[in-house]
């Protein structure tokens, strides 16, 4: 176990372990003409018909729907728009073919109505390239991207490079590739790993991003081929129907570490959680060993720090994490600046290949980073540093995440916009979910990139939309300010029952910001003014959702 030394020389960490020179480029603009490509035809066989008929999608009968390869004039609304997460289960495993069609078709129309700017779209790796490397599936994204272009949404397709659910027995579950399961049960620590040896399987451990442990190549390697295919299988509509991609860095598609597995995040408790450290195995450990020993400092390389017990869920019992713990030694400055490198370098890899691949295609790149707000209100934020955010009461380490991003013209996507201090702290009275995302809000200002907010539930009520427009109006007030957009996650039965889905367009309508707003619905049969929708017949309209 690492210890911590009074004697220790003062040095800076950072420089030493984390040296940004090696990926540093200058910033570039994503808003090239596109480039002009030989225009081709193919033919996809899905259940489409007229957008404009109540039968978007026929039940049984398949139409050839023949696309024209063209880039399409997006005119952009006033003031923030607002996407739909699909469903987590849109494209069926392991056919890879898109469910629930009809719905689908139905529930895209509904969210045209409302005057919603497009929809999300996980791209799963674990669905797409399933069975063997460099067998790529995209059927169902195919399906469902001719759909949104029909119905007049765009799409921002997110790659996700993580697990979904929590084993097989989640209705939402979806592993990693096979082949990538495999190499991982071989070598288990190509998984992230705790003190206690604990491994996660979420994501693959960024200790072995550059080394070819995945038949031959690393994973960045094969995150980059998979975006690579993407590119080119979807080269019809970049930058016409889908006009943002969201590039997966870690658990949840986010920039962190998984320091609190995803069992534990849905515990109603899950807001003391002060999280475990992430680097046990020995690609992290070869990783610290080397940073330790160019300082000179061996004893601090043989693991995480020593008194940053997770069982007492109070860091004020922590030697670690107390208000005068460690954290704020010669050591705990090494071993955090070390830690966090690590995921800024793993970030900035990421961002440097998207940005290669997607490079004049008129899409917006964005990464994600979590809203770990539950120690907010202590000395040295402990969920936030075994996350990999080296961000305490002195020191601001979220600004380093948004000058990677803006190195390579990123977005910044996060949580928690919904969620208010007064309600959290009744739970937890040292967290604060507001004042997590307006610091993050302030290093999107300061290094002037566009950001997009979420919610970290699918909360329908006014009171969590009235807190979204409020933090929004907070990013957005100041001249020249980048622009701001909303993704609602998610998309399913409840967002259409009546109540909720008066409140969730009047939302759409404040976030956008148009005097007209158009409130009827379409399903073939008349279009009904939304006072009128009763809530039965909405929840009808998308029939599974």
């Amino acid at each position: 176990m690492a210890i911590t030394s009074p004697s220790a020389p003062s040095f800076s960490a950072l420089s030493i372990c984390y040296n940004t020179t090696e990926y540093s480029t200058p910033s570039r603009s994503l808003n090239f003409s596109p480039i002009q490509t030989t225009r081709s035809r193919f033919t996809l066989s899905c259940r489409l018909n007229d957008s404009s008929s109540s039968n978007a999608l026929d039940g049984d009968g398949d139409l050839r729907y023949e696309l024209q390869h063209g880039v399409s004039t997006h005119q952009r609304r006033r003031g923030s728009p607002v996407f739909v997460t699909l469903p987590i289960d849109a494209v069926r495993l392991p056919a890879g073919t898109m469910k629930r069609k009809k719905a689908m078709a139905q529930s895209f129309r509904a969210l045209v109505a409302a005057g919603v700017e497009g929809v999300v779209m996980e791209v799963w790796w674990g669905l797409v390239e399933r069975e063997l490397p460099r067998v790529y599936n995209w059927q169902g994204y195919l399906e469902i991207v001719v759909l949104a272009k029909c119905c007049g949404l765009k799409v921002r397709a997110v790659m996700a490079f993580h697990q979904c659910g929590t084993g097989p027995d989640d209705p939402f579950w979806i592993p990693l590739p096979r082949w990538v399961c495999e190499e991982m049960n071989k070598d288990p620590d190509l998984a992230y790993s705790d003190r206690f040896g604990r491994r996660n399987m979420e994501y693959i451990s960024l200790g072995c991003d550059v080394l070819p442990i995945l038949h031959g190549r690393s994973p960045i390697q094969a995150y980059t081929e998979f975006m690579r295919s993407f590119r080119d299988t979807f080269i019809p509509f970049l930058g016409g129907v889908i006009t943002g991609i969201q590039v997966g860095m870690g658990p949840a598609g986010e920039l962190r570490y998984p320091s609190c597995p995803i069992q534990k995040l849905a515990w109603p408790w899950r807001s003391r959680e002060l999280g475990e450290f992430q680097c046990y195995d020995k690609y992290m450990l070869a990783s610290l060993n080397a940073c330790a020993g160019e300082i000179g400092m061996r004893e601090w390389a043989n693991g995480g720090p020593i008194g940053a017990s997770n069982l007492m869920q109070d860091p004020e019992s922590t030697e670690f994490f107390k208000s005068d713990g460690s954290w704020n030694t010669p050591y705990g400055e090494f071993f955090l600046a070390w830690y966090s490198g690590m995921l800024l370098l793993h970030g900035e890899r990421i961002c440097r290949e998207a940005e290669t691949i997607f490079r004049g295609r008129e899409v917006n790149l964005s990464g994600k980073v979590a809203g770990i707000h539950w120690h907010y209100g202590t000395q040295s934020h402990p969920s936030e540093l075994t996350a990999g955010y080296y961000n305490t009461s002195i020191r601001d380490g979220l600004l380093p995440i948004a000058r990677v991003f803006g190195r390579y013209g990123f977005s910044m996507c996060c949580t928690c916009f919904e969620m208010q201090d007064a309600e959290e702290q009744q739970m937890n009275p040292v967290s604060s979910p507001e004042g997590f995302v307006k610091q993050l809000l302030l290093a999107t200002r300061i290094c002037d990139i566009p950001l997009q907010g979420e919610n970290s539930a699918s909360s329908l009520d006014d009171k969590s939309f009235q807190q979204v427009l409020r933090m929004s109006k907070f990013y957005s007030d100041g001249p020249g300010t980048p622009t701001f957009s909303f993704n609602f996650v998610r998309m399913d039965k409840n967002l259409f029952e009546y109540r909720n889905w008066v409140s969730f367009t009047r939302f759409v309508r404040q976030m956008s910001d148009v005097k007209s707003f158009r409130a009827k619905l379409g399903f073939g049969e008349g279009d009904m003014p939304l006072s009128s929708l009763s809530a039965s017949a909405t929840a009808g309209a998308v029939l599974a959702y």
